[in-house]
């Protein structure tokens, strides 16, 4: 067999999940009494099994299982040399020299035709033994759920073409390194002082989107820590162009960190001033190897952070199960933070974990005078956010810094 057509089998396809089809396939059977169901795909010059019902020969006759079309009805039905209705293929003459009606008695097959008209492949049903009750009624109660096979099919195809294209597209943002690394500042909230930078990624590729819709897309595809661990490295090049006494802070999902690529990306620099944020919105799926996989880093200096607290339970959970360095109050805890008792109580909340469990607090999103007074008020001595400093590219960002620690603004 080609080898292409090996690797198409072997692609995983989503009709195979389809209920809608499953359940077709079982009504159809079920009514007409024969022993197998199936929806098949042509592919080249085979005929490929993508769904069946066949209880108790699950083992002969399977998904992924391909015939020639030579040696199968389709073709022939298809082009007229076969009907689709046979209630016994022994009084066929074009089926009973086939070599295949020695092991079909009856058989009942439409076409399945894609959205664009072109035939996808075959809606079939046959038994070892010859049905004569078969007749006009059953084929047209065939085509119905035929019909709405071939709904479904053409939801998954589009499904699957959307998805290979999401795949082509991340695919070409990586190979083409089209984004790069832009830098926020993290400050010291009392002497307006840079302590390090926040690294974000922004992307040059098209369609111009926000970084959250380019890494969420990746994750949806099954690129997300590839596309991840990309980003990490074109940060992890800047360090080198930052003073020694800035930090650099990163952010990967608990997959990334899990990947066995992960630990390499460190080799050679400085984890005294890397600070790693988990940005998993959800619960890890397993903390343990988390911890395990992070401590020799941990042990080496690097410093953990856990992202977007007070946004919601997985980045409290994220807080107790990590014990990070550093917990990032989310911004929609700070935003309006002096208009909102309930945030100040939240934030102060926090920050005495933080004290008891010897990890520090940055809040992120500052973007008023206001805000920025009581975040100090409460004791919070770091932060990020607009009003301290914008995302900008290194060269930006490290000139800024120079000027800055040239002629320091303090914040009264």
């Amino acid at each position: 067999m080609p080898i292409g057509i090996l690797q198409h089998l072997a692609h995983e396809n989503a009709l195979a999940e389809s209920d809608t089809i499953k359940r077709a396939l079982e009504a159809i059977r079920s009514h007409l009494e024969m022993d197998v169901a199936y929806v098949s795909e042509f592919v080249g010059n085979f005929s490929v099994m993508r769904q069946v019902d066949a209880p108790g020969l699950e083992e002969l006759v399977k998904p992924g299982d391909a015939n020639s079309l030579d040696d199968v009805y389709c073709r022939h039905i298809l082009e007229g040399r076969l009907p689709e209705l046979m209630p016994d293929t022994s009084q066929i003459p074009f089926a009973a020299d086939m070599p295949i009606t020695a092991m079909i008695g009856s058989h009942v097959s439409v076409p399945l035709r894609r959205p664009d008209g072109e035939t996808y492949g075959m809606f079939c049903c046959f038994s070892s033994e010859p049905k004569p009750s078969l007749n006009e009624r059953d084929l047209n109660i065939t085509r119905a759920f035929a019909s709405l096979a071939a709904e479904q099919i053409g939801r998954d195809l589009e499904a699957n073409r959307e998805r290979d294209e999401k795949i082509a597209r991340i695919r070409s943002a990586i190979d083409a390194e089209a984004f790069s690394p832009v830098f926020q500042p993290i400050v010291d909230l009392y002497s307006n002082q840079t302590m390090g930078y926040e690294c974000l990624t922004r992307f040059a590729a098209l369609p111009l989107r926000a970084p959250d819709v380019w890494f969420n897309e990746a994750a949806e595809v099954g690129l997300g820590t590839e596309l991840e661990l990309a980003a990490l490295r074109a940060a992890l090049k800047c360090l080198v162009h930052l003073p020694d006494d800035i930090t650099l802070s990163l952010n990967a999902a608990p997959e990334t960190l899990l990947h066995e690529d992960f630990p390499a990306i460190f080799g050679g620099l400085p984890l005294n001033r890397i600070v790693l944020e988990v940005t998993e919105h959800a619960e890890a799926a397993d903390y343990d190897a988390l911890r395990v996989s992070l401590k020799p880093l941990r042990e080496k200096g690097l410093k953990l952070a856990v992202d977007d607290a007070g946004a919601g339970y997985a980045s409290l959970h994220h807080i107790l199960k990590l014990e990070p360095d550093m917990i990032k109050l989310d911004m929609s805890l700070t935003r309006d933070v002096h208009e909102d008792p309930a945030k100040r109580s939240l934030a102060a909340a926090l920050l005495l974990f933080a004290r008891q469990t010897g990890s520090e607090i940055v809040a992120e999103g500052i973007e008023t005078a206001q805000e920025l007074d009581v975040l100090k008020s409460l004791g919070i001595s770091k932060g990020q956010g607009y009003l301290l400093g914008r995302p900008a590219p290194l060269e930006e960002a490290v000139g800024a810094l120079k000027a800055a620690r040239a002629a320091p603004y303090i914040f009264s």
